[in-house]
């Protein structure tokens, strides 16, 4: 079987663009976000088994 030509849009490599300042600060939020609301459910989930069982 032969081998298919591309046609169309030429490949374009991967551009990487640096990332705003306001980006990693936006990165770094998320991730406090995130675990502020992980350790509210841990936390939360704990108190509901406590006040079940004691």
């Amino acid at each position: 079987m032969a081998k298919r030509s591309r046609r169309g849009a030429t490949r374009r490599g991967r551009t990487t663009r640096p990332v705003p300042a306001g980006g990693r600060l936006d990165r770094w939020l998320n991730v406090a976000v995130t675990v502020a609301v992980i350790t509210a459910l841990v936390v939360g989930a704990a108190a509901v088994l406590a006040h079940w069982l004691l």
